[in-house]
């Protein structure tokens, strides 16, 4: 069967949402990566629907800014002051086209996990059963909230009530209303013309558009779904923790069935949009965010957090942070680096520990080991930094760049004083403070020559613990073979 192109899908995101006790709109708070609302949109989006619309009314600035960000082509509607679902779908119908004509599909900015397969075939089975209005049930072990489902002695929906205005048998009605409906635009429109707000909400309920339907001789079906976590709202934050934990299963289970190892689904955290290659690890502790993508065989963690990062292939990283970053294939990071921003470390490289990394290239086969602040640099392929190497960016008025070249080697405790470019094949001698290029071939030495005092300690800390080791020291006859000062071949560590 061909699927049914609905003429429009609604989204109702104009409710204020106090049980979150929050100054950010409810539909924008996150889980997967995206607000709730964002995942809304893309499940409407995956009808193919003429027309996705959202009703907005709370900080309705801050939803329609992002409504514009994420799809500029969504239909924006307002809500007034007349409360309830039933006046926000009917001041969505006033901001589509008038002759709007075929299936509209209504649905929650707050209900995260519906699926738009899940809309797909609500649309395809309204139409097939040439119903009026179609509403997506379920059953659940406890309603309470929750508009119940009731049934007709022919077995079809009759009405659905609201927990507040519901009866003592009502609300022993384990089949609920998600608040996910199919209606013919016509009778949709013509209804709700008719609903007014004698409840105890003092609301207008989308709910009464069923009774009226059924009452004017309109088909009223049902499309009962089994998993009921599509049909769950969030109202507050507990619910919010509770859906997220619910979708990162699924994204967990979904990377665990396409061939990802996921050593402790439990404590790894997977947005929506992150993708994983086959035979990727994924170890405790480890956060994917954003778009971030791990290339095959790549082990990611323990106790990693990636942030619209790419990884390549068999590439591994271990307890580190990286954002906005990317990381050759073969390459290693970690433990404890921090990776910012325009960080670009090539095949087989190496950014090793307590090392942090800002708009740094650093080429094929290149290492920072240890203890590094890598700031506006390019390293060049093959290059190898010391410990304790600084490359100080910033004169407290603008940031500059160097460059180390290629195969080229940089002592431990260098503090290269940017704009510096090291040419290819060069040396820099530990613990120098550079401030001139480097030619190819040359080595750098900017220290100063160590000059010894005889006899400071007696003089300067006399009755000290010190002094009394340094007079010990010279009775024994312990001294040292002066320097001849000639450090040129000081290299450093690799």
């Amino acid at each position: 069967m061909n699927s049914v192109r609905p003429a429009a899908v609604i989204i109702l995101a104009a409710g204020e949402g106090t049980r979150m006790k929050s100054s950010t709109p409810k539909v924008l708070h996150p889980i997967g990566g995206l607000p709730l609302l964002g995942h809304a949109i893309r499940a409407a989006r995956a009808t193919a629907a003429e027309h996705v619309e959202v009703v907005v009314r709370h900080q309705r600035d801050l939803v329609v800014e992002y409504c514009s960000s994420v799809d500029p082509a969504l239909v924006v509607a307002d809500q007034d002051e007349v409360k309830g679902t039933g006046r926000a779908v009917e001041c969505g119908l006033a901001a589509l086209p008038a002759d709007l004509v075929g299936t509209v599909l209504v649905t929650s900015g707050d209900v995260p996990l519906i699926e738009g397969q899940t809309l797909v075939d609500l649309a395809n089975a309204h139409a097939a059963s040439g119903a009026a209005v179609t509403v997506v049930t379920a059953e659940v072990a406890d309603p309470t909230g929750y508009g119940r489902v009731v049934r007709g002695a022919d077995g079809g929906v009759e009405r659905i009530v609201e927990q507040k205005d519901a009866s003592e048998a009502e609300r022993s009605i384990r089949e609920i209303n998600s608040g996910i409906w199919g209606f013919d635009a016509a009778v949709l429109r013509d209804a709700l013309e008719q609903v007014g707000t004698d409840n105890a909400q003092g609301e207008k309920y989308l709910t009464d558009v069923l009774a009226l339907a059924r009452a004017a001789g309109h088909r009223v079906g049902a499309h009962r779904i089994d998993d009921i976590w599509q049909t769950e709202g969030v109202n507050d934050r507990v619910q919010l923790a509770k859906l997220g934990r619910v979708l990162n299963d699924r994204v967990c289970e979904k990377w665990m069935r396409a061939g990802v190892t996921i050593v402790d689904p439990a404590t790894t955290w997977i947005d929506t949009d992150v993708t994983i290659g086959q035979d990727a690890r994924i170890l405790p502790g480890t956060q994917l965010l954003g778009a971030t993508t791990i290339g095959s065989g790549a082990v990611i963690g323990p106790e990693v957090t990636l942030i619209d990062t790419e990884v390549g292939e068999e590439a591994e990283v271990e307890r580190a942070k990286a954002n906005l970053a990317v990381i050759g294939a073969g390459a290693t990071v970690g433990p404890y680096s921090y990776l910012r921003p325009g960080t670009v470390l090539g095949a087989k490289g190496r950014i090793g520990g307590f090392v942090e990394t800002k708009n740094a290239q650093i080429g094929e086969g290149a290492k920072v080991p240890h203890l590094t602040y890598a700031g506006d640099v390019e390293i060049g392929p093959g290059a190898n930094i010391g410990a304790g190497t600084i490359f100080a960016n910033y004169d407290g008025v603008a940031k500059h760049r160097s460059r180390i070249g290629k195969d080229s080697f940089v002592g431990s405790h260098t503090v290269v004083i940017s704009p510096v470019d090291v040419a290819d094949g060069a040396y820099v001698a530990a613990g120098s403070a550079l401030t001139q290029d480097v030619n190819p071939g040359e080595i750098a030495v900017a220290r100063a020559k160590q000059r010894n005092v005889p006899g400071w300690v007696a003089r300067a800390r006399p009755g000290t613990r010190t002094a009394a080791a340094a007079e010990a020291a010279a009775a024994a006859g312990t001294r040292h073979t002066p320097s001849d000062g000639d450090d040129s071949d000081t290299e450093g560590e690799r």
